[in-house]
């Protein structure tokens, strides 16, 4: 079947659900993630261009499938690779180039051969599950962006707590704030992946949607700045009884004996990222390039939005969760966060759900500021 987006119209197999099937894998659910990709792509040449850099020029579509991502990127005037280990992958490729009268070249191999050879200025990569088997290549390929999918989220937020240990060398926990728990594992891997090649990796934008979690990050060399970034890393100690937590910086985890306000064992999660997980003026910037020929233009903006009001605190709380254990009915959220900042605390909405808000107070002071 035929599909239009963005700038282009693509063949793709006829696929049930979320675009799982027998055939080159295609999720229609994932539009805004790639219409995200095209605005972020477009932002950071532009970006590059104010800075007077060599130009962001090449662009790798690392597990191309159909090349969705790879035609749109050419259609931007990237000069782009696609490459994918299936053939039939690499025939809708090739086909979808050629009918959209774009330029650009397809590989039949191992992507992580690839990229271990050569290197691209952004490199795109949105494989099926983990990204984590390709992450090592794929930090030595990217010369200035790396854009990262993972849509592994239960083994990411703890839900299926021996996969994510595996796969991110890491210990999830199954809390209220599980998206942020995935984006965090996510981050914190990725980073010290980085820095075992003296790369610093900053997130410039970092979403969980839909399912999986989109990061865009933007790469620093050399030990120092490396260091600076296994510096922002460090633990979350969760109560799965009173629902407080908190943070530490760090590589060695040295939990409190017990939780401060009910006395029971806390939950430690890590090593994670607890740094910010974009950059706000970058957000804008984005937002200038999303366009009325995407197809979830206003959902695009609506998230850029939210991210750029989004307090910098490593966890988020569930105003209904909250409200649930203390056995009272849920305000409005306007009210809620009302409440709370005029009682002196910051507060803002988050992305991650639409009873979900960000604070620096904790637990017992929003039980107080919003009696």
């Amino acid at each position: 079947m035929r599909e239009r987006e963005g700038r282009v119209t693509v063949e793709v197999p006829e696929q049930s659900g979320e675009g799982i099937g027998d055939d080159v894998f295609f999720n229609p659910v994932q539009e805004l993630n790639r219409d995200l990709t095209i605005a972020t792509i477009r932002a950071y040449r532009e970006r590059i261009d104010d800075r007077g850099e060599h130009p962001v020029e090449t662009y790798l579509d690392a597990t191309a499938a159909t090349g969705i991502r790879g035609v749109r990127a050419a259609a931007n005037g990237f000069d782009t690779t696609l490459c994918d280990v299936d053939s039939d992958a690499v025939e809708r490729c090739r086909a979808n180039l050629e009918a959209n009268a774009l330029d650009g070249e397809v590989i039949h191999r191992d992507v992580n051969a690839l990229m271990h050879e050569r290197q691209f200025d952004v490199v795109d990569l949105d494989p099926f599950g983990t990204p984590i088997p390709f992450a090592d290549a794929a930090i030595q390929s990217a010369s200035r962006l790396l854009a990262v999918t993972a849509t592994d989220l239960a083994p990411l937020c703890g839900a299926h707590f021996q996969s994510g240990v595996r796969s991110y060398s890491a210990v999830p926990r199954n809390t209220e704030y599980h998206g942020e728990m995935g984006v965090r594992i996510l981050l914190g891997s990725l980073v010290r992946t980085a820095a075992r090649y003296d790369v610093a990796a900053e997130p410039i934008l970092t979403h969980a949607t839909d399912h999986y979690v989109r990061t865009y990050l933007e790469f620093d060399y050399g030990a120092q700045v490396a260091d600076d970034a296994i510096g922002e890393l460090g633990y979350a100690h969760h109560c799965q009884h009173c629902l407080h937590r908190s943070t530490e910086v760090g590589l060695i985890a040295n939990p409190p004996e017990a939780c401060p306000h009910c006395g029971e064992h806390l939950q430690t999660a890590g090593p994670l990222w607890l740094g910010r997980t974009h950059e706000r003026a970058f957000l804008d910037r984005v937002g200038d390039h999303v366009d009325d020929d995407m197809g979830t233009a206003e959902n695009a903006c609506e998230l850029l939005e939210t991210l750029a009001a989004e307090l910098d605190e490593p966890t988020h709380y569930d105003q209904h969760r909250l409200c649930k254990r203390w056995e009272r009915s849920a305000a409005s959220m306007a009210d809620f966060l009302a409440e709370l900042r005029a009682a002196g605390y910051e507060a803002s909405r988050t992305h991650y759900g639409g009873t979900t808000f960000k604070t620096d107070a904790d637990v017992p002071e929003i039980r107080e500021a919003t009696a």
